[in-house]
């Protein structure tokens, strides 16, 4: 009795170590030379410079040099992952690449703005989020994938772009300011009635009557589509004969 108590226990001691053995011993992961290393590291500062001048050319928060770091420093840790159990002879992979991965997320949210009701950065966090992506791609030595990744990242962030404006074209509050030729009551019913034949919705105006020598001016709230061209507008309402110029601003 107590002999098979003994081999019972045994047999369960084996089957612990073999499950012990199958989740922590991880296999060796390939060589990364000195060449290797630079390869990587300036393949890497490439596609982050690609990425982040389409960026900067949109006078975005997180630009040229935002872009460089992140994919550069993704990658040296990716790199980091792959030489550590190679050294150590053991160890996950890809453990940093995770916390890499989830750390992403903080410097996403910093890039987004909130204006008013308008939320500004998203596209550019998300750049953010698919450049570390890429630097970790190319630390694993995945060049295919990592050139992949980069052309259609390039395809979504210039040709969709203009795509999905043509499709569905933002909306734009600007201010129309028209200034009269006098300083009397002016006749703002011939700058409304353009804004009707041109299907623009004037959402309120301020009128600013002349005194002291000054000329009259009136204001209007306007919301235009950002595929519009608003230099006709301007043109049609110069042609009033009691107005002397027209200028647009984004806010009053």
């Amino acid at each position: 009795m107590l002999n098979h108590i003994y081999q019972e226990e045994k047999r369960i001691n084996r089957a612990i170590e073999r499950t012990q053995n199958r989740r922590y011993n991880y296999p060796m992961a390939e060589t990364v030379t000195e060449l290797d290393i630079v390869l990587r590291l300036c393949m890497a500062f490439a596609a982050g410079g690609v990425v982040g001048l389409e960026r900067s050319s949109r006078r975005q928060v997180a630009g040229l040099r935002t872009h460089i770091l992140i994919a550069v420093g993704a990658a040296c840790l990716m790199m980091l992952s792959i030489w550590l159990p190679q050294r150590l002879n053991g160890g996950d992979p890809g453990r940093i690449a995770a916390q890499v991965v989830s750390g992403m997320g903080f410097l996403g949210a910093g890039a987004i703005i909130r204006m008013g009701k308008d939320v500004k950065g998203l596209t550019t966090a998300a750049s953010l989020w698919l450049i570390a992506a890429i630097g970790m791609t190319i630390g694993a030595g995945m060049y295919v994938a990592a050139l992949t990744a980069e052309i259609l990242a390039l395809v979504a962030l210039m040709l969709l772009n203009k795509v999905e404006r043509k499709i569905f074209p933002g909306i734009l509050n600007k201010v129309i300011e028209v200034r009269y030729n006098h300083s009397g009551e002016p006749n703002t019913e011939s700058a409304l009635e353009i804004f009707k034949g041109f299907s623009i919705k004037s959402r309120f105006m301020y009128l600013y009557p002349g005194d002291s020598g000054n000329k009259t001016r009136a204001l209007f709230n306007i919301s235009i589509l950002d595929t519009f061209d608003v230099s006709r507008l301007v043109r049609t309402i110069e042609s009033c004969e009691d107005v002397e110029s027209v200028q647009i601003k984004d806010k009053i």
